[in-house]
């Protein structure tokens, strides 16, 4: 996944923000608005957050044009090259997570620490699928997590192309014992993606062998996507894989014009048991009021066919720059800034999930 200069630079002032926050004096649990509850007003607020402007400027000269420029991209760079692809349940996300749990500490952070999660561990094994009518044609495929596999000798079937779930209902009757593609039009991305997380089992409804989904996105060069899906109990389970919107496209043309389509996919993906893996923590102590925490955030895990460079290497490396850049200038803020790498966030947020119930009660 791509992120465009803009959006770097948004990530930047969002950097900043958190640190004015920090600094700000406690006014917790009380609404910003002038009704006798709140103990100062805007203007103050504003005339206090503006005597922090030598501060910010002392920020941002480290991270634009001191020794901190360009820091961030650096180390991410040596930690994706280094380290890879890292799934939920892997040697390389134990490799990373170590790897992290050392730099944190070298670059000098307080409470360094690691709690436990129990993690999801899929493979996704060896995968491919053919058309076999009206054409021989390779397909681009890409397995979804949590997929359960082929039969060793794979799924031979004819296809029915939908656009929708409601298509898909109307034609259930057309539907048994065939592998279902879904050509969903592109929406946006928190639209389209139900139809990753639920196409295996709507197709697993109306009696479909497999599921083939478009993958979720605006724009393709024979390029499918992989994402997390989601089993129900009562649902038998069907093999479940992203195609490219191209191949997709050429299917539902070929659906239109009467065209019989006969499709052969082979997938050898494997679910064991949870592994034991860990949240990555580190902070800078408050001064002032230690027990209140303003956390910033990324996830350590990705995807097993990318190096995880931006979903979510960016993310957790601006994260750590964040307390970084406050260490380095030897200040110290207010309250407690704490810096947590999650684990196993591509498969429904785990590390996050029980992150929480670990630390709910405060």
């Amino acid at each position: 996944q791509a992120i465009c200069g803009k959006e770097k630079r948004g990530k930047m002032k969002y950097v900043f923000l958190i640190f004015f926050i920090n600094l700000l004096p406690q006014y917790a649990g009380k609404s910003l608005r002038r009704d006798g509850s709140y103990p100062k007003t805007f203007e103050d607020i504003k005339n206090e957050i503006a005597g922090y402007t030598d501060i910010a400027k002392a920020i941002i000269d480290l991270a634009v044009h001191g020794k901190a420029q360009n820091r961030s991209y650096e180390r991410l760079a040596v930690f994706a090259d280094t380290i890879g692809p890292r799934l939920s349940g892997s040697k390389n996300l134990d490799a990373a997570i170590k790897y992290m749990f050392s730099a944190l500490q070298e670059d000098g952070l307080e409470n360094v620490h690691l709690e436990p999660v129990k993690v999801p561990h899929w493979e996704r094994g060896e995968e491919f699928a053919m058309m076999l009518e009206p054409r021989n044609h390779s397909i681009a495929i890409l397995g979804l997590g949590s997929s359960v596999a082929t039969p060793p000798e794979g799924i031979t079937a004819e296809v029915i192309v939908v656009a929708s779930f409601d298509e898909l209902h109307k034609r259930a009757q057309e539907a048994k014992g065939k592998i279902v593609v879904y050509n969903e039009p592109f929406i946006n991305y928190g639209e389209t993606v139900r139809y990753r997380s639920q196409g295996a089992v709507e197709a697993a409804k109306v009696g479909a062998v497999a599921s083939l989904i478009r993958s979720i996105a605006s724009f393709s060069i024979h390029s499918p996507h992989t994402g997390w899906q989601d089993y129900q109990p009562d649902v038998p389970r069907i093999p479940t894989a992203c195609i490219s919107v191209e191949d997709a496209e050429m299917m539902s043309r070929m659906s239109f014009r009467g065209t019989k389509i006969v499709v052969h996919l082979k997938m050898g993906a494997k679910t064991y048991p949870d592994s034991p893996s860990f949240n990555t923590v580190a902070e800078i102590v408050g001064s002032k009021y230690p027990e209140q925490i303003v956390l910033v955030s990324g996830h350590l895990d990705s995807w097993d066919v990318g190096q995880g460079a931006m979903d979510d290497g960016g993310g957790a490396f601006i994260s750590w720059e964040a307390l970084s850049l406050i260490k380095d200038l030897g200040l110290r803020p207010k309250r407690t800034l704490r810096l947590v790498l999650w684990t196993a966030e591509e498969q429904g947020g785990i590390g996050a999930e029980q992150y929480y119930e670990l630390h709910k009660v405060n």
